[in-house]
């Protein structure tokens, strides 16, 4: 409770701000259901199971006053949170259950490239252009790096989401060079995408392959995907809050992520 006179605390100004608006919350996370798209592995791999509900009860003699389902998915379905042992190269970092929950509510860096992933859809973010980002709005910090490239847009439709053909799928993502100097040479904490997930579609095909998780989870950063309204946040200036489940040896696991963000910032 606060003393009259004396400056209100931090977490007391944030609820009054958040109920006169003066702060907003913005929902970065896509719907789950049994239509949500799920990323295609090669045959050689495990399918990921796609979400569905099983009803356990719902107001009748397995249980009159209550409804409640059983839940069956993948770890990675959905908008969904990378722990740094989904690969090989984080291993030693840990599963979902132990990451340090002050590392879940960070600042967030939105670079914009939708236009270009319009007109190209195997575009790559290249180290070119993070240092240009950085020259228009300052050094990464210690937060998430969101990468808007329109994806969201596509999202309820699954196979123009994952776009594959014969030759794989093609979605945005980061380049080689530019997966590796994120990882070595910034402080960010983690990465987000709109896509299915944080490697370009034609990343199976890279040196190394999958190099987002190959280098930012091996250096024990994580990854955020199929975010939605990105379009909502500033380049700076927002704070990220993500929740995903905390599943003792989870590689991963759906996510609730929102934004909170001053009106009028964007």
């Amino acid at each position: 409770m606060d003393i009259p006179g004396t400056p209100a605390s931090a977490l007391t100004a944030l609820v009054e701000a958040l109920d006169s608006t003066a702060v907003r919350v913005v929902d970065l996370t896509a719907p789950l259901s049994a239509e949500t798209p799920v990323l295609q592995l090669p045959p050689e791999m495990a399918p990921i199971p796609r979400f569905s509900l099983e009803e356990l009860a719902r107001y009748d003699e397995r249980g009159e006053t209550s409804f409640q389902n059983g839940i069956h998915t993948g770890e990675h379905v959905g908008t969904h949170f990378d722990a740094p042992c989904h690969w090989i190269t984080g291993v030693e970092h840990g599963d979902v259950s132990q990451v340090p929950v002050r590392r879940l509510v960070a600042p967030a860096m939105v670079i914009d490239h939708a236009a270009e992933c319009a007109a190209d859809p195997d575009f790559l973010l290249e180290v070119e252009h993070l240092q240009a980002w950085q020259d228009e709005h300052g050094p990464f910090t210690a937060g998430w790096l969101l990468f808007r490239s329109g994806w969201a847009a596509r999202s309820r439709d699954e196979a123009a989401f994952l776009n594959a053909d014969a030759t794989g799928p093609h979605t945005p993502g980061l380049s080689v060079a530019a997966a590796q100097w994120l990882a070595e040479q910034t402080p960010v904490i983690g990465y987000g995408v709109e896509t299915v997930g944080i490697d370009a579609g034609q990343a199976f095909s890279f040196e190394p392959a999958f190099p987002a998780h190959s280098f930012l989870l091996g250096a024990d950063r994580y990854g955020i995907t199929q975010l939605q309204n990105l379009d909502q946040l500033p380049p700076t200036g927002a704070v990220v809050v993500v929740s995903p489940l905390r599943i003792v040896g989870g590689s991963g696991s759906p996510a609730r992520v929102i934004a909170l963000l001053e009106n009028g910032s964007h």
